[in-house]
């Protein structure tokens, strides 16, 4: 866990000030360490992906929530993705074969 203070030292260009608002508008999750707001390592990384989009990219500010939302949903199915191709592993050979017959299919378009 990094404190607010540790986080601005270690992230260039981010300022006190974006960090707070953006804390505030729940685009980052702080936890409370000591009664002191802190961030773990994956909040860290989306203070990194936050910067990037907006300083960077110069996403605008109201529009760094829907970006936001949509990059969770992307991880999200990547992750339900990532479970279900680990359950198919897991099946007999038919199964799996079975599995693969029906991507080709729909590749296919059919």
């Amino acid at each position: 866990m990094k404190n607010l203070d540790e986080v601005i030292a270690i992230v260039p260009g981010l300022s006190r000030t974006d960090l707070d608002r953006w804390i505030q508008a729940a685009l980052i999750e702080a936890d409370q360490d000591a009664d002191r707001p802190a961030l773990n390592e994956t909040q860290v990384a989306r203070v990194r992906l936050v910067c990037s989009l907006r300083y960077d990219m110069e996403v605008e500010e109201e529009t760094l929530p829907v970006v936001l939302d949509l990059i969770d949903q992307l991880h999200a199915a990547r992750a339900r993705l990532h479970r279900l191709s680990q359950a198919v592993l897991a099946q007999d050979e038919e199964v799996r074969a079975a599995v693969l017959e029906i991507m080709a299919e729909t590749r296919r378009g059919r």
